[in-house]
């Protein structure tokens, strides 16, 4: 497993993560079980879709429009050294931007990486999105879960965007005859999702 990557999903055109049109990556582990994550399947370490590094790019690139990618999960930073490799391997085909969420903190991530490769994910890192979810703070605006969390512009590239205040977007996506949910819905929204996957089931 030391050249793949656990992937929970993929999808490779989104306007919900972010400015533009963009793919999303999405890591299968997470150690911080947050109460409410809108992913609890993809929170246990269990092997799901193992993808080399060229071919999680080739996926994200089937939409050749893209203009960044996404990382979330599960918990990104537990793969960063594969996930840099993607991130290095997409830079080589086009000059995308990077957005990751985590639920570490920065300070922790450069003073005491959680894996190998987080020094040089961080590298190619735009914006990071970080902090644990907390149900409570979540206040419904920006593009994050909760309040709690803050958004560190690592680079210039994306400070027009005011991920803080955007209007949050969920899309979904029916794939191979599985739902999947793309970006952080409102409580509304995601009461009303939670009542139609019931229905299709």
């Amino acid at each position: 497993m030391m050249n793949k990557i656990n992937i929970a999903s993929i999808c490779p055109a989104t306007e919900a993560l972010g400015p533009g049109l963009r793919g999303a990556v999405w890591v299968k582990g997470c150690p911080f079980n947050c109460p409410g994550c809108i992913a609890p399947d993809w929170i246990p370490f269990q092997k799901a879709l193992l993808m080399r590094p060229d071919e999680v790019v080739d996926e994200l690139f089937s939409s050749d429009k893209i203009d960044g990618i996404t990382f979330s999960g599960g918990e990104p930073m537990l793969q960063a050294e594969g996930l840099a490799r993607v991130a290095q391997l997409a830079r080589q085909r086009k000059e995308v931007n990077f957005i990751c969420f985590t639920g570490y903190r920065y300070e922790d991530l450069i003073n005491k990486p959680p894996s190998a490769g987080v020094t040089e994910f961080l590298h190619y890192i735009d914006v990071l999105i970080e902090g644990p979810y907390i149900s409570k703070l979540n206040n419904g605006i920006g593009l994050r879960g909760s309040s709690n969390q803050r958004i560190i512009h690592i680079s210039p590239r994306l400070s027009d965007y005011d991920f803080e205040n955007c209007l949050r977007r969920a899309e979904l996506h029916i794939r191979d005859g599985e739902i999947l949910v793309v970006g952080i819905p409102s409580k509304n929204i995601e009461s009303s999702m939670n009542l139609l996957t019931k229905s299709l089931y």
